[in-house]
């Protein structure tokens, strides 16, 4: 992803201009002061969408692990324990 560095000040002068760029491009912007990094700003659906796909990553690791470590359940009992819920009855 590109990164674009604009000093705090920069920031505060032209805070509407930044973020329009921030919208259109979807780059990070790293915010200084001094010439060094104090923060890293990027638009919500950026990050949205990154933390979505980390978060996708994670469940598709964490389901091989199980499955390398052979904790699986065959499909049809599966489906045949949901269906036995399905059907019983509810006390109450």
């Amino acid at each position: 992803m590109p990164t674009t560095a604009v000093s705090l000040s920069e920031l505060e002068a032209k805070a509407a201009q930044v973020r329009a760029e921030m919208r259109a491009t979807e780059h990070e912007i790293v915010l200084t002061r001094g010439g060094t990094g104090r923060a890293v700003a990027r638009h919500f659906d950026a990050r949205r969408r990154q933390r979505s796909a980390l978060l996708m990553l994670k469940l598709m690791v964490q389901g091989e692990t199980e499955i390398q470590a052979g904790r699986t359940t065959p499909q049809d009992r599966v489906f045949a324990e949901i269906r036995d819920r399905l059907t019983r009855p509810v006390d109450g």
